[in-house]
């Protein structure tokens, strides 16, 4: 059996991936709660954003964390076309929760379906990326912490869900992203504590590519996506705000 690495880069991988997991939850989730505000088109873009951010923010979370990821006896590689898969999946099953959020009439059965979306989103994000994976042996899961992994990814996100649409101000939005980049990074490590892998020594080349050649700098793409939409996300005018100047506009002139 190979033994594994998680944190051969140190603490910058782990650190530096929940931060990401945080930006991307702060951002997805912000978005979520103004989609509830608006209507028509701009409610479905700013899910459509939602989407996108958390989906992005889960998958370089995942990424990153894994540049520390190493096993002994093996290079690994990863399969590109998989690789984009898990990204693409990602996006769109969070998108599935945070569209039933956006959607939903407000209540507990709208807030577990979003919930549950988002947490599956993240597991499938993560398990997709595990299984693009490419190394001289075979990788196996532990059912029951693959079981569990999937259950903190739900449970937590249904937390940050709930306290994006109940807890008002700076501080609930603050909460919400850290405990949905908790959920992301728990689920993370819980279900690489899942992994076991046997070894087949060979000297045979690896197809894909390493971390540093394709998933690194797409991390970094991704990550400057993140913060270039934060920022438009922080200075762009709530609905509330947007009303307060219609109704300052509409007052007669003196």
């Amino acid at each position: 059996m190979g033994h594994l690495h998680h944190f051969s880069a140190g603490w910058i991988s782990p650190v530096l991936a929940y931060a990401m997991a945080c930006v991307g939850s702060a951002l997805g989730l912000r978005c979520t709660v103004r989609a509830r505000a608006a209507d028509g088109r701009s409610r479905r873009n700013w899910l459509l954003t939602a989407s996108v951010a958390i989906g992005s923010g889960i998958w370089t979370m995942h990424f990153i964390a894994m540049l520390g990821f190493g096993v002994t006896g093996s290079p690994v590689h990863y399969d590109v076309p998989l690789t984009v898969l898990s990204l693409l999946i990602a996006m769109v099953v969070v998108g599935a929760g945070v569209f039933s959020v956006g959607y939903g009439a407000p209540g507990l059965r709208s807030l577990l379906l979003g919930g549950l979306g988002t947490g599956v989103g993240v597991a499938a994000m993560h398990y997709l990326g595990m299984a693009a994976m490419r190394l001289h042996g075979h990788v196996g899961f532990d059912p029951g912490l693959v079981a569990l992994s999937v259950v903190i990814a739900a449970g937590a996100a249904t937390a940050a869900l709930w306290a994006a649409l109940t807890v008002r101000g700076t501080m609930g939005a603050v909460l919400a992203s850290l405990v949905m980049g908790l959920a992301v990074s728990s689920m993370h490590y819980t279900g690489m504590a899942a992994v076991h892998i046997e070894l087949t020594p060979s000297r045979a080349p690896l197809t894909g590519v390493n971390a540093m050649e394709f998933v690194f700098p797409l991390a970094v793409a991704l990550g400057s996506f993140l913060f270039l939409t934060a920022a438009f996300v922080a200075l762009s005018p709530t609905a509330r705000e947007r009303a307060a100047a219609a109704s300052v506009d509409s007052l007669p002139e003196h």
